[in-house]
């Protein structure tokens, strides 16, 4: 059962915001710190990544694990109150990634996305950026 009412979930929920997030700003201060410079939300590009990298033509998604329905993740479990809601709507946020990352392939944009669930390992994850091309 919900704690709060309906009025209060939906508050809540409509202050989430979809710009620089908490998990949003460690990455772009991880690659900061790398050496990595980088453009903020373009546009320009399908899905507005991120953060994007003009030298390493790399576009960084980095996904809530709940919003977006990560697999395995224990943060994308459905709420136990309007189930089919939730699920339809990560599905759809699915398939929009998708088709965002198969747009920007087809642009020659490397893509990639960073979990929330990620940034609890700081040395994993900071070898995963490490992964953004650097031969170029």
């Amino acid at each position: 059962m919900d704690r709060v009412t309906p009025e209060q979930r939906s508050e809540n929920m409509r202050a989430v915001g979809q710009k620089n997030t908490k998990p949003e700003i460690e990455v772009r201060r991880m690659l900061h710190r790398m050496g990595y410079r980088f453009r903020l939300h373009r546009k320009d590009l399908p899905g507005s990544p991120d953060v994007f990298l003009p030298r390493y033509r790399t576009a960084v998604f980095v996904h809530g694990c709940f919003w977006h329905g990560h697999e395995g993740c224990a943060r994308s479990k459905l709420p136990s109150t309007r189930t089919e809601f939730w699920k339809a709507k990560q599905e759809t946020n699915r398939q929009r990634d998708q088709r965002n990352k198969a747009q920007l392939e087809a642009r020659g944009i490397q893509v990639m996305v960073v979990w929330e669930c990620e940034l609890r390992d700081k040395a994993s994850l900071e070898l995963k950026l490490r992964g953004i091309r650097r031969d170029e």
